[in-house]
């Protein structure tokens, strides 16, 4: 089970180090289907997973200069309140309902990264620290409150980090490179998956740590591996690749969770 855990968490690791989100979404069925977890364990596991293999994807990233610090932690700020509301409605929320939402939450994202018109030469080229959004654009700011509070409260509610929101609001809404708005995602991740896991520390559940431990240590190896992926793959390709890999999981977590109702 240790091995099967190892290279499950190297797959959690590649898809974050490549299109900066998505971890949490491959860990929890992988948790809850293949290492036989309970849902809402396997939530709250998920969390110490891709919250530590996010902050060593960072740091790659972070060193080829794909990292927007301050947009990253703004995310991460603004989305305290919903990941604590999320939190608790996970504790009462039954577990194959949760995964039904997180699917239906997959399969949408997933659309919408596949639907993504391809990336323009500009995209590709313009210098990344030129495309931030400043404090007095009050338009700037309501967005980036909105979807920082989504982000939480989704991190919260599903046990994920957040990147599957983050990623297409960076590039799309906020104007980010893909690959700038993959490395920050991996900023906003490790802030969120701490503020969620920090709002369970009182539920007393029992982590399995042989399992937990395998998944980061392989997941590391995973997402250094994708972040150098993500350095040489064009934005338009991040992108599809992004949508398919999100949409094949969300069709069969969708219809093992379906089968248990």
């Amino acid at each position: 089970m240790d091995l099967i855990s190892a290279l499950l968490g190297a797959l959690v690791g590649l898809v974050l180090g490549t299109v900066g989100a998505g971890g949490s979404l491959v860990a929890v069925p992988a948790l809850v289907y293949v290492v036989g977890l309970d849902a809402k364990v396997a939530t709250t596991a998920s969390l110490i997973i891709v919250g530590s293999i996010a902050l060593g994807g960072m740091a790659a990233h972070l060193r080829a200069g794909r990292v927007r610090i301050g947009s990253g932690l703004m995310f991460g700020i603004t989305g305290i309140g919903g990941s604590f509301g999320g939190s608790y409605l996970n504790r009462i929320i039954d577990p194959n309902v949760l995964l039904l939402g997180v699917s239906l939450l997959m399969a949408a994202v997933a659309v919408t990264m596949l639907r993504r018109k391809s990336s323009s030469a500009r995209d590709e080229t313009q210098d990344p620290s030129a495309i931030s959004f400043t404090m007095r654009d009050m338009k700037s700011v309501a967005k980036m409150l909105a979807l920082g509070t989504a982000v939480g409260f989704m991190a919260g509610f599903f046990g994920v980090g957040g990147g599957i929101v983050v990623v297409p609001a960076l590039s799309i809404v906020m104007g980010f490179t893909m690959r700038v708005a993959i490395g920050t995602s991996l900023l906003v991740i490790t802030f969120n998956s701490a503020v969620a896991l920090a709002s369970r520390l009182g539920l007393q559940q029992e982590i399995p740590w042989g399992p937990v431990i395998s998944f980061t240590l392989a997941g590391l190896v995973g997402v250094v591996v994708g972040s150098q992926v993500a350095g040489k793959i064009r934005s338009e390709l991040l992108a599809r690749g992004f949508g398919v890999v999100i949409l094949l999981v969300a069709g069969y977590t969708a219809v093992q969770s379906i089968r248990e109702l």
